[in-house]
């Protein structure tokens, strides 16, 4: 038995269902985005279809007629298995996978905490983290993208800065009583911000003793610790700052220097997924 010749305009039985179930015209548009007009037409077109109207029109309201209640109630379940039917067989858009090269300490400390705002825009993204404290080759594809910690100069890369450092040497505030200790470095980098930091308020550091501890987290835990001085980043450890874990080792005011973080790109154009980042990412600087 073919189905086709007892079936209704399927447009018509939409527009019909839509504004069943709202007993509003406006209502019924705004929720298939189109004009009013439009959606009268096929709920006419489908009137027309039965021979019978559906509807009981007044001024300001609708209602459903004795057969427009009935068939209301007979096909919406039958649409509903239709819906079912369709959400099943259709294929998910399968997951976009964007890697981003950066310091494990950025990730952990600042990045971490603000990505769902990211993965909440954009659910379709998986973002997959590689921290290492070699710079990750975005020239070679390694990664899509990367955050680096310096000044940007890197060749052969797109260098964006997302925004600068706020540093001051800190320590806890029981080795701040004692005040003698080694300065606690990083070995991830070169020891630029204290170079900086110590040329800018004419310190000498050069026989200061050092520990060098292999990430920047590790630095900040050992400053916690009372184990030494360590930079500190203010983006990375305002937490800690406003907890007291952290607190300044000397007056001096905090330095605000031309070290910051770093959106790496390869030169020309960047993916879909990419592109998406990078504009959060700025924003979200932009924010802190």
């Amino acid at each position: 038995m073919a189905l086709h010749k007892d079936l209704p305009p399927l447009l018509a039985l939409r527009a019909f269902e839509a504004v069943a179930r709202h007993l509003s015209f406006i209502k019924a548009a705004n929720e298939l985005s189109v004009t009013q007009s439009a959606l009268s037409h096929q709920v006419q077109k489908l009137e027309q279809h039965l021979g019978k109207p559906l509807f009981i029109r007044r001024t300001r309201a609708i209602d459903l007629t004795a057969d427009g209640q009935r068939y209301y109630d007979e096909i919406s379940p039958a649409l509903g298995v239709i819906a079912a039917a369709t959400r099943a067989q259709r294929v998910p858009p399968s997951a976009t996978v964007l890697r981003i090269g950066l310091l494990a300490s950025f990730a952990t400390l600042w990045l971490a905490p603000r990505l769902a705002g990211f993965l909440n825009r954009y659910p379709h993204i998986q973002v997959e983290l590689l921290p290492a404290i070699q710079l990750a080759n975005v020239a070679a594809a390694e990664v899509d993208l990367a955050i680096r910690y310096g000044k940007g100069d890197w060749p052969d890369v797109q260098a964006t800065r997302l925004m600068p450092e706020i540093l001051s040497p800190v320590c806890s505030p029981a080795f701040n009583a004692r005040h003698d200790g080694p300065l606690l470095m990083a070995t991830s980098h070169r020891p630029f911000e204290w170079t900086d930091w110590s040329e800018h308020y004419h310190v000498d550091l050069a026989n200061h003793p050092r520990v060098m501890l292999h990430d920047y987290n590790i630095v900040v835990e050992a400053a916690v610790a009372g184990q030494g001085i360590a930079m500190g980043r203010h983006r990375l450890i305002e937490r800690k700052l406003l907890d007291g874990s952290l607190v300044q080792a000397f007056d001096w005011p905090p330095y605000h220097s031309d070290i910051g973080y770093w959106l790496i790109a390869p030169q020309g154009t960047t993916n879909e997924a990419a592109a998406c980042f990078s504009q959060w990412l700025k924003e979200t600087c932009a924010d802190a």
